[in-house]
């Protein structure tokens, strides 16, 4: 008898990064947008909107180069991302 209790697989939905991501973006695009027409909260704000986009950006190429060393079979890449 094993002591360590078998732990089922998340479901891809609940693990899938991508929704995450792009919601993101979405909100940042969107808050970007409003900052830089209105002017509230003025010219820091909108370069925090800014940023907020280039970090989601970042996050993307990271998921998408981990991904591609998963296909390829990259020992370093990380492991379910397939």
């Amino acid at each position: 008898m094993s002591d360590a209790a078998h732990i089922p697989e998340l479901p891809r939905v609940v693990r899938a990064p991508e929704p995450l991501i792009i919601v993101g973006m979405v909100i940042w695009a969107v808050a970007t947008v409003v900052v830089w027409t209105t002017g509230w909260g003025g010219e820091r704000t909108g370069w925090v909107c800014v940023v907020g986009l280039a970090v989601g950006i970042l996050g993307t190429t990271i998921v998408l180069v981990q991904r591609a060393g998963v296909r390829r079979g990259d020992r370093g890449a990380q492991q379910g991302l397939d």
